[in-house]
């Protein structure tokens, strides 16, 4: 193992001490941790990441290189990536740089060779906190005063600088990548439906799955209007993921109250909380909130239990929800809302993400549910 040294100071007077790699430098974010095995490519290139750091709990990171085909996003918006054990040389056919490399090529810090199972319990017991990530200063209380300084995520709109800034029609589905799936639906390609898909930080295996399943997708920043949004005559508008609190993203919850009732909705993940709060309801900041593609949630309606991947902060609270809202899935760890509809409206909702990418495949039916929501709908 070799490389600068790296420290990592916790706003709890917490101290780790490493080796870095990627770039050097220094930044703060919002401690979090990963429980995901694979999928370290995506989870870098997960917009929803921004404004933190994120720690892998899977010891070995970097095994199978980085590769071209499995970005999530157009840049890297995390702040930071620790490790336990950061693999030199990666082995994969389809690999063409190494995590080092990458991470060095998009001005992220990374931290391997602290005890990450010690930092992830830091984390369980007292939250997700912020923390400062450093390769230029070595001094503790330097450091850890600096991570108490350091502004905290709730209340900041994270969404603005992760959205696009213009429309945009989008060409590339699942297949093209070579990753054929079988949604049971009609064989024809095309189905004629039009969906509008509001990014707020959208990962791009949501619009292939949009693309795959036969509608024609067009991509509008987050900051986009109702009237901007209907004038694209749409059949059907898609909420996206995106990072941080949902609770200051005015804008966007006005956009999605002026829609409801006039076209189809379906949101995911921040979407989802949008979608909460443009129905009246409230949402909360998780202690540690739901990072990983191993989180059980069953399905209300089908009773079914579905292994799911997840990435958020923030949840919707459940007694703040009218009686025109109900809650379709709950996350079986701790009950907490996993997704919702409308009684009245063809809108709804899951916490989680179905496109799940890396992860299980269990929630694939959801697009499934939105294309016949738009062929059926009547709005």
């Amino acid at each position: 193992m070799t490389g600068r040294p790296a420290k990592l100071a916790l706003a709890n007077g917490s101290v780790f001490s490493g080796i870095s790699f990627g770039a050097e430098g220094e930044i703060h974010g919002e401690v979090v941790f990963n429980t995901s095995m694979t999928g370290y490519q995506e989870i870098l290139t997960d917009p929803s990441y921004n404004g933190q750091i994120v720690t892998m709990t899977c010891p070995l990171i970097g095994n199978y290189g980085v590769n071209q085909d499995d970005v999530e996003s157009n840049g890297l918006s995390l702040r930071g990536f620790i490790v336990k054990e950061l693999c030199d040389e990666p082995s994969n056919y389809r690999s063409t740089e190494s995590l080092d490399s990458y991470l060095k090529r998009n001005n992220v810090i990374g931290l391997q060779g602290i005890d990450t199972r010690a930092l992830v319990r830091q984390i369980r017991i007292h939250g997700a906190m912020a923390g400062i990530l450093s390769t230029t200063d070595m001094d503790d209380a330097s450091l850890v005063q600096k991570a108490k300084n350091g502004p905290s995520l709730v209340g900041l709109d994270l969404v603005r600088e992760v959205m696009p800034t213009e429309n945009s029609n989008w060409e590339t589905g699942l297949t093209d990548l070579g990753r054929p799936v079988d949604f049971g639906l009609s064989a024809t390609p095309d189905n004629g439906l039009h969906v509008v898909a509001i990014d707020y930080g959208m990962k791009l295996n949501i619009p292939r799955f949009l693309k795959d399943v036969g509608c024609r997708v067009t991509i509008v920043p987050g900051n986009a209007t109702a009237e901007q949004i209907l004038a694209l005559n749409p059949d059907g508008v898609f909420l996206s993921n995106g990072p941080g609190d949902p609770e200051p993203l005015d804008y966007a919850i006005n956009t999605i109250k002026a829609l409801l009732g006039k076209k189809p909705i379906f949101g995911i993940c921040l979407g989802l909380q949008l979608l909460g709060l443009a129905c009246g309801g409230k949402t909360y900041k998780l202690r540690f909130g739901h990072r990983g593609a191993n989180q059980p949630v069953l399905n209300k309606l089908t009773r079914k239990v579905e292994i799911t991947s997840q990435n958020h902060g923030f949840a919707l609270d459940t007694a703040s929800l009218s009686d025109d809202v109900e809650v379709t899935h709950i996350n079986l760890n701790d009950e907490t809302v996993e997704g919702i509809r409308h009684r009245q409206y063809p809108a709804f909702g899951v916490q989680y993400h179905p496109e799940s990418s890396a992860g299980p495949h269990d929630s694939h039916y959801l697009f499934r549910e939105f294309v016949q929501m738009m062929q059926g709908a009547t709005v």
